[in-house]
């Protein structure tokens, strides 16, 4: 029975792990004021019919800290990217002279800054919710093997080993959240 309790726990742990993964490339996308090329990240362009993701189309850059270059493979692309970047309202402009479509970063506003920290928070607290459901699927696990005969004591013992693997996670989530945050208020 506790090898069965352990590779639930395990399991459930690389989800809790997968989770926190996810938040950290979802910040990424969100933009700090400094141009990166994972802000494109997820991006899909036309490509003769298919959506296709802008980093299989073209070459990305940054030259600078403002600027992102985006040198498609086949000059057709200009347009489909430029439409692309229009239809992802990601708040940004995107100008084509022919070989490249570049994108200036403008500067951030106040409340646009305000914005972005409440989008960090609100994806901070969704990987908090993940990792409550996590906790709990091992709590019930553990909750029906105490009920087949698995000893209590030991039972507690998972359950308490369960809640500080939760404030773990919760931990690096805050940290995480609040590294961004600060990137975002700092002008």
């Amino acid at each position: 029975m506790e090898v069965n309790l352990e590779d639930v726990i395990k399991t459930e742990q690389v989800a809790m792990q997968e989770s926190l993964a996810h938040l950290q490339k979802e910040l990424t996308k969100i933009r700090a004021g400094v141009a990166s090329p994972s802000m494109l990240d997820g991006l899909m362009v036309d490509y003769y019919g298919t959506p296709t993701p802008i980093a299989q189309v073209a070459n990305l850059n940054t030259p600078d800290s403002k600027t992102i270059s985006i040198q498609p493979w086949e000059k057709g692309m200009l347009a489909n990217i430029e439409q692309a970047i229009f239809k992802a309202n990601l708040g940004l402009t995107p100008m084509n002279d022919g070989e490249f479509v570049r994108i200036t970063i403008p500067p951030m506003t106040e409340e646009r800054r305000k914005e972005l920290v409440k989008q960090v928070k609100a994806a901070g607290e969704d990987t908090k919710i993940a990792l409550r459901q996590t906790r709990q699927k091992m709590m019930d696990a553990v909750k029906k093997e105490t009920k087949d005969g698995y000893p209590e004591d030991e039972g507690k013992k998972k359950e308490d080993q369960i809640q500080a693997l939760l404030k773990k996670y919760s931990a690096d989530v805050d940290a995480l959240t609040d590294a961004k945050e600060k990137d975002i208020m700092t002008v």
